[in-house]
């Protein structure tokens, strides 16, 4: 069975609040999950220690199970600790889209028009 470590999402429209959960992979994001082990809730201030609770002992059974955490699980075990940061490198996420680079192009070609002049 694939086992992973995931957010399940709770509270209400445009509240959201998440349970950490140790679920089988092929099950739905809010659906059965195997055991709670947390919460996160993003409409609390960064520096909130109540924003990512996590009971980490039980964490680390799972991960000694074989459980993935998924991505953004993942970075709350970095910064508990319970992980070692990985390094994150997408070159591509800060080059503009393909319409983004074609409005650049035009602005840069329309300041350059007067300055020929």
């Amino acid at each position: 069975m694939a086992m992973k470590i995931r957010l399940a999402r709770g509270g209400s429209k445009k509240r959201p609040f998440y349970s950490i959960v140790a679920a089988d992979s092929r099950m739905p994001r809010d659906g059965r999950f195997i055991e709670k082990l947390g919460t996160y809730n993003p409409l609390l201030a960064k520096d909130d220690e109540k924003r990512v609770v996590m009971n980490l002992e039980r964490v680390q059974h799972w991960l000694s199970q074989g459980a993935q955490p998924t991505d953004r699980v993942a970075r709350f075990l970095e910064a508990a600790g319970a992980r070692p940061k990985t390094v994150r490198n997408n070159p591509k996420a800060g080059t503009p889209g393909k319409a983004m680079a074609e409005r650049a192009a035009k602005k840069a070609a329309r300041a350059a028009e007067p300055a020929a002049e």
